[in-house]
């Protein structure tokens, strides 16, 4: 068994402003977040730009994570990466359309403040 790990940090004035964005807002959204993911967010009204980076985060923690298991960077998409809570609240991955056969379990921890947010995901293969 192997463990591979990922973490990432972003400003999340730096997501805020790539969605207010007047020519380039809606794209950026389309392109990265899955329409749950969007939703989810959406329903935090005044902290929604922390759910969005938080997502963003974990989306590129992910691809580090995983990335040794992919036959190149453009094997996978953002949206191929959708962060969706369970019944519970916790935050968790669900990976679509790679076959990732050797993984048998993953984690996702997310984090964030007034001006940051971060992600670790763990992941265990056989």
């Amino acid at each position: 068994m192997k463990i591979c790990c990922g973490a990432d940090i972003i400003e999340i004035k730096r997501i805020q402003e790539s969605i207010e964005d007047d020519k380039t807002g809606k794209a950026f959204v389309k392109r990265i977040y899955t329409r749950k993911e969007m939703e989810y967010c959406e329903s935090k009204k005044s902290q929604k730009y922390q759910h969005y980076a938080a997502r963003f985060a974990a989306k590129e923690a992910t691809f580090k994570a995983i990335s040794e298991q992919l036959e190149d960077k453009y094997s996978i998409s953002w949206k191929d990466i959708e962060i969706i809570n369970n019944e519970q609240g916790k935050p968790k991955l669900n990976i679509v359309g790679i076959p990732l056969n050797e993984i048998e379990d993953m984690d996702l921890s997310l984090s964030h403040c007034k001006e940051y947010a971060v992600a670790t995901v763990t992941i265990l293969k056989k």
